[in-house]
């Protein structure tokens, strides 16, 4: 039996690092327009000394080290979400979905929205695992593919299908994406998705029980990443407010559901106009992500109020 007392450093410091890393980022692409490229580039200088320190960690396997590699990489991951959520990175299509696509041509135009920002993860995930090669401290390179592939998880869920897509948090100059989500029962796709993640959450919860393995802060690092990326999934399913959790970020006086509900009405023959390109900026989740929402909600772009067929 392991001491489960060594679970609660290295988790508050997951909680507090998803909670806070969302909450910056909620905050940023809430700022005027205008102010988009000051916060890109702040993030940028911070982002380049976060790839040096994720670097830094992976040579010594310390409880440091492993903080270190963790928040760096969530800095790291937060630059591509700013980037994307500002509409600097997202993708070469930038209008709605036509309507009375087929599912192969639906996943055309939605991979067309937003391969420009999965390609740039995936080429950090890359660099992550060179500078990894013959280092022992993995922490870095496995939070960052965590979040991939949960997040990854979470785009193909909202494109299948979900009850809650979260369209009413999507940023004003966004809105547009609403149109690539369905908003529909969950199906096959989440119950597979949520049963291969929960199995795994549960095995190595089975494991620090059984004392298979040593309970070090980068193994409880990546399982408590690996269960609220799970929660955010779950909320996919449940309606939840961000201003429960996020009220500092999310200012009451700001709402838009009504225009994005409105931007998707079929009976709207023009979904993006002067009205919604004027509603106020609200986002859906940050670490798919997991990650939250978006992932992320951990799945970042979330939301269509139309049902696409």
């Amino acid at each position: 039996m392991q001491d489960f007392s060594a679970f609660i450093e290295p988790s508050l410091i997951a909680l507090l690092s998803w909670w806070f890393g969302t909450g910056i980022i909620l905050l940023l692409v809430r700022l005027p327009k205008e102010q988009f490229s000051a916060a890109r580039l702040g993030w940028t200088l911070i982002s380049i000394p976060a790839m040096y320190f994720s670097y830094k960690s992976m040579l010594e396997t310390t409880n440091a080290n492993a903080y270190t590699g963790f928040i760096s990489t969530i800095v790291l991951w937060g630059w591509h979400e700013l980037a994307f959520l500002t509409g600097w990175i997202s993708g070469p299509r930038k209008v709605a979905l036509e309507r009375d696509l087929n599912i192969w041509n639906r996943f055309k135009q939605s991979v067309d929205v937003i391969w420009h920002h999965e390609l740039a993860l995936f080429l950090n995930l890359l660099l992550l695992v060179i500078v990894q090669i013959g280092h022992p401290n993995h922490t870095a390179m496995c939070t960052f593919a965590l979040l991939w592939l949960m997040r990854l998880s979470s785009k193909l869920n909202l494109f299948f299908g979900v009850p809650q897509v979260g369209e009413q948090y999507l940023p004003a100059h966004l809105i547009y994406m609403g149109s690539y989500f369905r908003k529909k029962p969950v199906g096959i796709f989440f119950y597979t998705t949520m049963s291969l993640s929960i199995s795994a959450w549960l095995y190595l919860i089975w494991q620090a029980h059984e004392g298979l393995v040593t309970i070090t802060s980068h193994w409880v690092l990546l399982a408590s990443l690996l269960g609220l990326a799970i929660i955010e999934h779950i909320i996919m399913m449940v309606p939840l407010s961000l201003e429960r959790v996020w009220g500092w970020a999310l200012k009451s006086d700001v709402t838009h559901t009504k225009g994005v509900s409105s931007a998707f009405n079929p009976a709207n023959s023009n979904p993006l106009s002067t009205t919604h390109r004027s509603a106020s900026i609200k986002l859906t989740q940050v670490f798919e992500d997991p990650i939250i929402t978006p992932i992320a909600r951990p799945g970042l772009v979330a939301g269509s109020v139309m049902d696409t067929k």
